[in-house]
């Protein structure tokens, strides 16, 4: 089971192990007040892509998803993909949280990144 939540979205019995899945780590929270078990940058969109996201003029939704799961095959971040996709195999539940501030699932990089997992196993 994949879910894709908030990482200030507080935890549901059965969602499994809490996976940041944002470049940067959250401001103003404190190591002791993390609401996640794990933290994988690399799965949240390049340095690149999230500045072009808050820029001025950002990408449409339809170029910001082109270009992330463009990034989301390079080596490392495929490694982690594939890492996930046996875990979720093995029957391990995750939750892929995000940003506070992404209130949209449809229109974020989590439900992109669970739809690659879901197509590895």
């Amino acid at each position: 089971m994949i879910v894709t939540r908030r990482y200030n979205d507080p935890p549901i019995p059965g969602e499994g192990t809490r996976i940041l899945v944002c470049r940067y780590r959250p401001r103003g929270v404190r190591k002791e007040d993390e609401s996640w078990d794990e933290w994988a940058p690399d799965l949240g969109p390049s340095r690149a892509l999230h500045a072009a996201y808050y820029s001025d003029a950002p990408p449409g939704w339809d170029e910001y998803r082109r270009r992330y799961l463009e990034e989301m095959t390079a080596a490392k971040p495929a490694f982690f993909i594939r890492a996930l996709a046996a875990r979720v195999a093995g029957g391990e539940a995750i939750a892929l949280l995000c940003s506070s501030a992404c209130t949209d699932e449809t229109r974020c990089h989590r439900s992109l990144l669970r739809e690659l997992i879901a197509r590895v196993r």
